[in-house]
């Protein structure tokens, strides 16, 4: 079994340096995560160890008592729950990933244009939650149907959740100029190079392998376009949060097995898969003989 692993994968420099940031304030003292660092057991595991809890950026301030610090997470928050947090007397530590924040940017030069804000990305998802909470006419939409759906207005701003395809992107903004051909549509590309890459390196492990392995959290959105992306390339997929998900009967002998992981997936976690398909392969070859 030939075992290769994408030229890009893994955790993202958003994730270690928001990482970093709740580590520090766990070394300050009690602190409370609004909502999960990462999408990523692995990483809520590890935090949890430092004595660091989760609560919800609905939560109201009161809620995060006895603890004076709460963590905003890398996928952000809307300018309102932001200043709510800070204007309660605690100290908030803000750990949104700098390409998520020039999402909100660019959302709010759309909304500054006068234009309807639409985004694209999973409805309810945190990331999604805090670009459109401070435009509560923006409207989310994921796919043909929802674009169908949405009204006529003269001028469109669109940008991307950050970690949903490009290719999904551009396919719906073309579908809502077509929809709406009298409209002004602007797109702004605010899907992050980490997804870029990792997607592109998923491109070509697929072509070189039979099975992938996709490792993260399962209600990871990256992770999710990962395993999707390689499903629509045809090859058998294995989407698992550890090594110890992994079977045996997964894999065969002359299999030629792909890796790569989501943006929140910790580097330990993926030597640890790959360690146990080495040992899979080791243990296939020999029942093969």
């Amino acid at each position: 079994m030939k075992i290769s692993i994408a030229t890009h994968h893994g955790m993202c420099f958003g994730v270690r340096d928001a990482l970093k940031s709740a580590e520090a304030a766990a070394a300050r003292g009690p602190a409370v995560i609004l909502g999960q660092l990462a999408h990523n057991p692995a990483v809520s595991a590890r935090l949890k160890t430092l004595g660091l809890r989760e609560g919800r950026l609905e939560d109201a301030p009161e809620a995060a008592a006895p603890a004076p610090e709460v963590i905003i997470t890398a996928h952000g928050a809307s300018d309102l729950d932001r200043a709510r947090w800070r204007e309660s007397g605690l100290r908030v530590t803000d750990t949104t990933c700098p390409l998520v924040k020039k999402a909100h940017t660019a959302l709010a030069r759309l909304v500054a244009e006068g234009r309807r804000p639409v985004v694209i990305g999973q409805a309810g998802h945190v990331e999604v939650r805090g670009l459109t909470g401070d435009f509560p006419g923006a409207a989310v939409v994921l796919s043909e149907a929802d674009v169908a759906a949405l009204p006529f207005s003269p001028a469109f701003g669109v940008i991307s959740q950050t970690t949903q395809p490009l290719a999904l992107a551009l396919r719906l903004v073309e579908r809502l100029r077509a929809r709406h051909p009298e409209a002004d549509v602007v797109f702004r590309d605010t899907v992050c190079q980490p997804t870029k890459d990792r997607q592109a390196a998923l491109e070509a492990l697929c072509r070189g392998n039979d099975t992938v392995v996709v490792i993260g959290g399962r209600n990871s959105n990256n992770t999710r376009q990962l395993t999707e992306t390689a499903r629509s390339f045809g090859v058998t997929v294995r989407q698992v949060e550890s090594a110890e998900e992994l079977r045996e009967e997964w894999f065969r002998a002359e299999g030629r097995v792909g890796v790569t992981a989501g943006t929140s997936t910790p580097p330990e976690t993926v030597e640890a898969v790959a360690a146990r398909l080495r040992m899979i392969g080791s243990a296939v070859m020999a029942a093969a003989v």
